[in-house]
């Protein structure tokens, strides 16, 4: 079933705002608990990861009220992020087929800016994310295989 959820993302304290989220909500952590930027599988001509880097969160997942999730990231300016106000909030859309999350994907970012192209990634979904030409960050994605 196709849903929407909010992405929040933050230079380094995801873990610590979580858990005070978690604190106010109750409930666990979904969506398979806690995903670390060390679970990343090393890359063929990519320089190894920063220890530093690690530890820090590289996915979460909370219920908080309505069914609505609230998912997060740290965003490490050693990976390219940087994050300031505007843009650590993306809508996060969870579209049923891969054929409408390219629908969504090439209507929303025609005019805007691709941040990264619709493409199969490593934890098995179909995702991609841009600003739209009014300046709202989203991230789409499918979890059904092609």
């Amino acid at each position: 079933m196709a849903k929407t959820s909010t992405y929040l993302n933050f230079p380094g304290q995801t873990e610590e705002v979580f858990n005070f989220y978690k604190s106010i909500f109750g409930g666990e952590f979904c969506g398979g608990g806690i995903m670390r930027f060390g679970d990343i599988p090393a890359q063929e001509g990519n320089p190894p990861m920063a220890e530093d880097v690690k530890n820090l969160i590289m996915h979460i997942e909370l219920p908080i009220l309505g069914g609505h999730i609230l998912m997060g990231s740290d965003a490490p300016e050693s990976m390219g992020f940087h994050v300031q106000f505007g843009n650590n909030v993306y809508l996060n859309l969870d579209a049923d087929t891969r054929e409408e999350t390219l629908r969504i994907f090439n209507a929303l970012s025609n005019g805007g800016k691709i941040e990264m192209d619709l493409q199969d990634v490593f934890w098995g979904a179909y995702f991609g994310s841009f600003t739209d030409k009014y300046g709202i960050h989203w991230m789409v994605y499918c979890n059904e295989k092609s």
